[in-house]
């Protein structure tokens, strides 16, 4: 899968308000779709469809423990948007510093 489509479901999961929830309670471990719905006020069926999406994101995994299949985060793959984020952060720092740096050129009157 290319970059560009991998940003692209990262970050189409991730802007869903559930999604982030699911999201953060798995941060805390491992869970079934049921304790996933729990504290939603939406069908089973409904998460199911959340964890779709995280699941092609590469953001949730499945387990297999005996016939039950609790969902668990993978962390490795929150990395991709992460750098690209800082990678954009990056790029607007330096522009902030050359800005600031123009800037006490112009407080101070010398030329730069």
């Amino acid at each position: 899968m290319a970059m560009d489509e991998s940003l692209d479901l990262a970050f189409a999961a991730l802007a869903d308000p559930t999604r982030r929830a699911i999201l953060a309670r798995l941060a805390k471990g491992e869970a079934t779709v049921s304790e996933l719905a729990a504290p939603f006020a939406v069908s089973q069926p409904a998460i199911s469809k959340h964890l779709k999406v995280l699941e092609r994101a590469g953001f949730v995994e499945t387990a297999t423990a005996g016939q039950s299949r609790p969902r668990r985060l993978n962390r490795a793959a929150l990395a991709l948007p992460a750098d690209w984020l800082d990678r954009l952060g990056a790029d607007w720092d330096a522009k902030f510093d050359r800005l600031d740096a123009y800037l006490a050129t112009l407080n101070t009157g010398d030329p730069a």
